[in-house]
């Protein structure tokens, strides 16, 4: 017998559409745990479908673990972390949250937790926030549907009062276990994989000083904790040379500010400058160092010549481009296969420690001592 058609659609496509968009409720946590959801009437003139269809799909719902039911009281979403049918699944994931994925120095980051983890059997679930909390909380909401075994997780804007806690106390609840790396949340008692960025910063700022630089302007991104870091580590290199505390300066912004902007203001601060220009800029990593080189170089600033640019993290391009970028290393795959072990060492029940990894100046050609510049004249 052919299925029934309603309105030109099947039965069963019908069913299918309504399931999947009351499940895409709770797994984004418009319906919360213990919540009650929508009566049989209400879902019918939402979804504009028949009461058998909403009775079929809340029925798998509830078979799966999503929805459960109180007599007389209606619908109610269930804990469906912990209480829902186990995945059928073949091969377990472990889910991988970072704030990119296809551009600077994430695909050596993804491609070392990968070697780690997939000689384990594990697949790796990958997720893209873009340091965008909405975003954050899809994945995380996701990959707990998707029973991931475990996750390994960059904060977005890790300096800022997170909205999605209350999704990582389900992790926690879950007993599912969680790395960070770059950062973390200080609330979470996750172990973590990080670099100093303090002291790296300070490295590359003494550095500068050391060779005769004393105006030199940090431009640092501040809704990440790595930032901050860095500029403490610049702050913490002008108290160590006191003699010249009072000839640094700083400007700030945020990962969702337009580039362009940036660099404007950059440019009045610089090229614009009435009150004397820094001799060297450090910018917060290599991708704004390599922008802001190519806005010098257009306005007519040469570089390393008129003016020192440093970056962070030792971007692969960076050693390509012209100039060479004086940088800071980022142990990259260094830190995904870290964060794989801990994260293998969590799910063996095995003792895991947050890590450090090392971080080392690396001099290239965007920077010189002031006293070459003396000597050329």
């Amino acid at each position: 017998m052919p299925p029934l058609i309603l309105g030109g659609e099947t039965m069963e496509t019908k069913y299918v559409m309504v399931k999947k968009r009351i499940k895409a409720n709770i797994v984004n946590g418009n319906y919360r745990i213990n919540e009650k959801i929508p009566t049989e009437s209400e879902l019918m003139a939402s979804y504009k479908v028949s009461r058998y269809t909403i009775r079929r799909a809340v029925g798998d719902l509830e078979h799966e673990g999503y929805i459960y039911r109180v007599q007389g009281g209606g619908m109610y979403v269930n804990d469906w972390i912990n209480n829902k049918t186990p995945s059928d699944h073949s091969t377990q994931s472990v889910g991988v949250i970072t704030t990119h994925i296809a551009d600077y120095i994430f695909p050596s980051i993804i491609s070392g937790i990968d070697r780690i983890i997939s000689a384990e059997g594990f697949a790796v679930l990958i997720g893209n926030t873009h340091d965008q909390y909405k975003n954050e909380r899809h994945n995380l909401l996701n990959m707990l549907d998707n029973d991931v075994a475990g996750f390994i997780i960059e904060p977005t804007r890790s300096t800022l009062d997170n909205p999605n806690l209350d999704v990582y106390k389900m992790i926690v609840d879950s007993g599912k276990p969680a790395v960070f790396i770059n950062a973390h949340y200080p609330q979470l008692k996750f172990p973590y994989v990080e670099i100093d960025d303090a002291l790296a910063e300070k490295t590359l700022v003494d550095y500068l000083l050391d060779n005769g630089h004393e105006q030199v302007l940090g431009i640092f991104q501040v809704d990440d904790i790595q930032g901050v870091n860095r500029m403490n580590g610049f702050i913490k290199s002008y108290q160590t040379h006191p003699t010249l505390s009072t000839s640094g300066d700083i400007m700030m912004y945020g990962s969702g500010d337009d580039i362009s902007v940036v660099l404007d203001k950059i440019k009045n601060r610089v090229v614009n400058s009435t009150s004397g220009r820094p001799t060297a800029i450090v910018c917060y990593n290599d991708q704004l160092a390599i922008e802001v080189i190519g806005m010098l170089t257009k306005e007519g600033v040469d570089v390393p010549g008129d003016i020192s640019v440093a970056g962070f993290d030792d971007y692969e391009i960076s050693k390509f481009v012209h100039p060479s970028i004086t940088t800071t290393t980022h142990p990259k795959r260094q830190m995904g296969e870290t964060a794989a072990n801990l994260l293998l060492d969590k799910l063996r029940k095995k003792p895991s420690d947050s890590q450090i990894l090392p971080s080392n100046l690396v001099i290239r050609d965007s920077t010189r001592p002031i006293e070459d510049k003396q000597d050329a004249e």
